[in-house]
Formats: C-alpha cells, sequence, structure tokens
C-alpha cells in the first residue's frame, strides 16, 4: 500500500484490520488498509498537493456508466487548502484507445481528451467494462499496451468486464478477480489461471482492482478514494453522489427478490410485493398459500420446486434485504428496524443479519449514518 505521501505503509494499527469487511473479501495477506487520515499526517487541509492523474480508458462499444460513475467520482474528490480553497485530489483523463471520439453500447457518444499511447505519466489506470474488450480487437490491443506499461503504473483497476483487458497479459494469473456475474463463468473458462470470485462487488488483489457491474464502479472509486485520501474524503463524495460509502455483501443480494419475480407467470409471481407489504405480518407458509388459494402442503411442494428454495428461507432474506434498506435511514434503530421485518427478537435479527451480510446490523448502519447507535 502506498500512502498519499508515496510512502510504504507497512505497520497497520490493529484497530483498523476490519475496515474493508466483507465487501470483495480480500485476504488479509493480500490486503492493506489505510487508517484514518490523522493518523497519516495528513487531513482535510492540503498545501501545494499534486493531484493523482487517473486514466480511465474510452474505446467503442464501452459500458458508459463503468465510464462516468468512476469519472464522477473521482471528479467529486477535495481537499481544502490552508485558504480553505477547494483542490482537486485527482486529474482525471479519458483516453481513447483507437478514435478520439467513441460510442457505448447504448448509443452514447464520448470524446476523449488524448490518445492513450500518448500518454506518459499515469498514478492508476482504469478499465471500462464494454463489449468492445470483452469480444472485439481492441481488447487483445490494450492488453499488449498494458503488458509494455505496467511496470510504471501505481494501480490497476478494471470495472465489469474491463478485466478481460487486463487477463491476457497473465499479470492477474493466480490472483482472486471479480466481473459482472453474467460473466464470471466466461472469464473463468477463457482464463483458468485466475481465481474467479463471482459474488464480490470489488476486490483488490495486489496492485490490481476489479470490480463488479456498472455501480460497483463507484463502489471501487470510492475505496481507491478512501486508500489515497481517508476516509472523510471518501464519505464526502458518496455524500454528493448519494451513494452508500460502502456497501456490505455481495451480487447476489442485489438479485435475489428481482429472480423470484421474473422466474415465473404462474401464481407465484406477484408472491414477493405481496410480502413486502406485511413483513412484521405473519408470513407463514400456511399464510402464504392460503393467498394464492393453494394447500400448505401443495404450496411448499411447488414453491421448491419452482425456486430451489424453501418459503421459510426466502422469507428471511427478503425480510434482512429490506433491514438493510432501513438501517440507512437516519431515523432507524436496530431494533426498531428488527420489529418492523418480522424479528420480535433482536439477538436472532443480529445473528440472522451477520449471516447474510458478513457485517453486525450496528456495524452496517454505523457506516452511513453519522453518529448513529443501536
Amino acid at each position: 500500500m502506498i500512502t498519499p505521501q508515496g510512502e510504504a505503509l507497512n505497520d497497520i494499527h490493529p484497530a483498523f484490520q476490519d475496515i474493508w469487511v466483507r465487501v470483495g473479501e480480500v485476504p488479509h495477506s493480500r490486503m492493506n488498509v489505510v487508517p484514518d487520515a490523522h493518523l497519516l499526517g495528513y487531513s482535510n487541509k492540503t498545501n501545494n498537493m499534486r493531484p493523482k492523474h487517473i486514466v480511465i480508458v474510452g474505446y467503442d462499444d464501452i459500458t458508459s456508466l463503468d465510464l462516468s460513475g468512476p469519472l464522477e467520482a473521482f471528479s467529486s474528490a477535495f481537499l481544502e487548502d490552508s485558504s480553505s480553497n477547494p483542490q482537486p485530489c485527482y486529474k482525471v483523463t479519458i483516453a481513447a484507445l483507437g478514435a478520439k471520439t467513441f460510442s457505448s453500447v447504448s448509443g452514447l457518444r464520448m470524446t476523449a481528451t488524448c490518445f492513450l499511447s500518448s500518454l506518459r505519466h499515469i498514478d492508476t489506470l482504469l478499465i471500462p467494462g464494454g463489449r468492445g474488450v470483452r469480444l472485439s480487437p481492441c481488447g487483445p490491443k490494450l492488453a499488449d499496451w498494458i503488458s509494455r506499461r505496467a511496470n510504471g503504473i501505481r494501480r490497476m483497476a478494471s470495472v465489469c468486464t474491463g478485466v478481460f483487458a487486463i487477463a491476457p497479459t497473465g499479470l492477474l494469473d493466480g490472483r482472486r478477480v471479480t466481473t459482472h456475474w453474467k460473466f464470471a463463468a466466461e472469464l473463468a473458462s477463457r482464463f483458468p489461471a485466475l481465481k474467479v470470485d463471482a459474488n464480490a462487488l470489488y476486490i483488490r488483489d495486489g496492485k490490481f482492482y476489479t470490480s463488479a457491474g456498472v455501480t460497483a464502479g463507484i463502489d471501487l472509486s470510492l475505496a481507491l478514494i478512501e486508500e489515497d485520501f481517508g476516509p472523510r474524503v471518501a464519505l464526502a463524495v458518496a455524500r454528493e453522489l448519494v451513494v452508500y460509502m460502502k456497501r456490505p455483501g455481495g451480487q447476489e443480494q442485489f438479485s435475489e427478490p428481482l429472480k423470484f419475480q421474473v422466474a415465473t407467470t404462474s401464481r407465484f409471481a406477484d408472491l414477493a410485493a405481496w410480502m413486502r407489504g406485511r413483513l412484521n405480518k405473519d408470513l407463514s407458509v400456511e399464510a402464504m398459500a392460503e393467498h394464492i388459494n393453494l394447500c400448505p402442503r401443495q404450496f411448499s411442494r411447488r414453491f421448491r420446486l419452482e425456486f430451489n428454495s424453501s418459503p421459510a428461507a426466502f422469507v428471511q432474506r427478503v425480510r434482512l434485504d429490506e433491514a438493510r434498506k432501513r438501517l440507512s435511514d437516519p431515523g432507524s434503530s436496530v431494533k426498531r428496524v428488527a420489529a418492523s421485518v418480522g424479528f420480535h427478537d433482536p439477538d436472532s435479527f443480529r445473528r440472522a443479519f451477520m449471516h447474510r451480510f458478513g457485517v453486525a446490523p450496528t456495524h452496517y448502519r454505523s457506516r452511513f449514518v453519522a453518529g448513529a447507535g443501536s
């Protein structure tokens, strides 16, 4: 890990060893943690700071949000100088791999500042995902450029399928990586030397950072900002963008209710919405079976056949997912949230929440609400 002053950071205070928690689930042997800004000798005030140079690669058939999300995050990071004037933490350059004007998969046309080949000094290289690097010749072209320039770049990051441009270089062999869950199997098949985690939001392994699809690029950007300038700056950016500072858990938590709703056209299709409207009420098998006019035994059998899950397990997932959202409300408390989603025993709620998301509800809430208690 490199501090903002460019010095190696070898000794981490034990109190900060769990800051990166489950988001990415990076092994302790391959991750370092930067503690709060004042412990490293810098604060929200700065004098004559040189912005770090972030280069984001642009190419045809890019996923636009993979580029614009990190661009907005890095462009929103500021420190105040001694006169309380905001100074940018980063200089962000959009560099074209091919033509300066390129189009996203959705048809958005963008223009780069310069050509990638013209750049000499790069602190962080970020590769957005898109069909272009995954399937077209620009992927191998970018991989060749990375192979030649890797030693001179402090860190490299990919969003979504941007990892397909780094993987051919061999630089990720033996490392843990992630990508959008939809393309994880393809990544593992094409590059078997990679250790692909299909669930993590982002992973750091050495100087390489990979992230899941689309909005996970913002999660990754916030982590890089926190690493460079501390949690205060990263939190200010998160507030500016109206996003979570850190999202516990992995990709699977964000698709569960949608999977339930789109997996069937039967009478089960509206059950999830009905459940969400009565999370603090009776959601037993008997109650759900009555709602869709089946006997409890038939309901349980059909539910398992259609969704490969027991009704009780699914009810708990829905309750916990809703609790996760409600905990970010400044007026909430763990006890009230637990009761509002149907957990009458706060201790059983804490155990279930910890099991699902890998973090206690009080710790989860403290990340999003300043001064939060239990």
